[in-house]
């Protein structure tokens, strides 16, 4: 059965009949859990078994975001509270092997939780890299202000998330870190010149240009492009994030929902596309506006399918580890 070039949300703790019907007839590449959507164990596996069910694909991806710190939608008391991603860069300017082994240790811990109940990917690392006049969304979901440093314990992070079973989605490809507003309320505008860009905000990106996906950020960049944001512009998408960052992998978009993108649903789907993004997400579980992305996505075919399917190749069964002493690492990281 083909599918849409598209991944949805849904609206609560199990699907509704029109929400089966909805994903049954549509067929949406794959789906994103939220808090809304997250409970308990059983719960989650049964919800995500029925997703798989309504689209007859056992190994449709389900995602999440679960980057610990502010962003984890899976916590207390059912899981684990997991450091924010700040807490590893703090760490790392003390006792940088500490850091490494302690960052990829809580990836595998985190992967564990997720590979459990049925997930495929979670939406990290964030390799955004924050200025001083940053806008907070950022703040302490960034490792450090230092790219060296980010590159280093974002590929540590990956290489546990991956080791449980997990598949890592970068993020906000080509970089957040400048923006002065919140994308979920306002489009940012980032003024920085190209060699700035290139010299700071980029190469994050480029060194991890090897993980299965990316995700898209809803900003401008003046530089390159003055009227479009990331996510709609041709110029990023194919010039910069496949070119000069040089990722080959599945490129989706940051949640079509969020207030940066201005237009109507069908209008910000066919914009992205249009600009290279290989699907769209949609994340909110209003079903109206679901249906609507769903008659603008078109299926899921060519190099995108070929990118889809590659990035889910990349998933393996989880190794064995030292959970024991992961969580005590982790733990020692809070604490501190």
């Amino acid at each position: 059965m083909q599918t849409r070039s598209f991944i949805s949300g849904c609206a609560g703790l199990e699907l509704s009949a029109a929400e089966f019907d909805f994903f049954s007839r549509q067929q949406p590449w794959g789906l994103i859990l939220f808090k809304r959507n997250c409970d308990n164990a059983a719960q989650i596996k049964e919800l995500i078994k029925r997703f798989r069910a309504a689209v007859q694909r056992k190994d449709a991806p389900v995602f999440v975001d679960q980057e610990g710190g502010r962003v984890q939608r899976l916590g207390p008391p059912n899981w684990p509270k997991y450091p924010a991603a700040n807490a590893f860069g703090r760490l790392y300017e003390r006792s940088p092997l500490l850091a490494l082994r302690v960052a990829r240790s809580v990836g595998h811990l985190m992967a564990s939780d997720l590979y459990d109940l049925g997930f495929t990917s979670s939406c990290l690392p964030v390799l955004d890299l924050p200025q001083a006049d940053s806008h907070a969304v950022i703040g302490d979901r960034a490792y450090s202000s230092k790219a060296s440093n980010i590159m280093a314990l974002a590929r540590a992070h990956t290489a546990g998330l991956m080791e449980g079973g997990i598949l890592p989605v970068m993020k906000h490809i080509p970089g957040h870190g400048r923006a002065q507003v919140d994308s979920h309320h306002d489009l940012p505008v980032v003024n920085a010149s190209r060699l700035e860009l290139e010299t700071h905000d980029f190469p994050p990106f480029a060194a991890l240009a090897d993980l299965p996906m990316a995700m898209t950020a809803h900003v401008i960049y003046s530089a390159i492009d003055s009227s479009n944001p990331a996510t709609t512009s041709r110029k990023v998408v194919r010039d910069v994030i496949r070119k000069v960052i040089g990722f080959n992998g599945l490129l989706m978009t940051d949640d079509l929902s969020m207030k940066a993108l201005k237009g109507t649903v069908q209008e910000k789907v066919e914009s992205s596309l249009s600009a290279g993004c290989d699907v769209v997400l949609h994340c909110n579980g209003v079903m109206d506006e679901m249906v609507e992305v769903a008659a603008a996505a078109p299926v899921l075919a060519g190099r995108s399918l070929r990118r889809a399917k590659q990035a889910l190749k990349q998933r393996r069964k989880p190794i064995p580890f030292d959970e024991k002493q992961a969580a005590h690492d982790m733990q020692a990281v809070l604490a501190s």
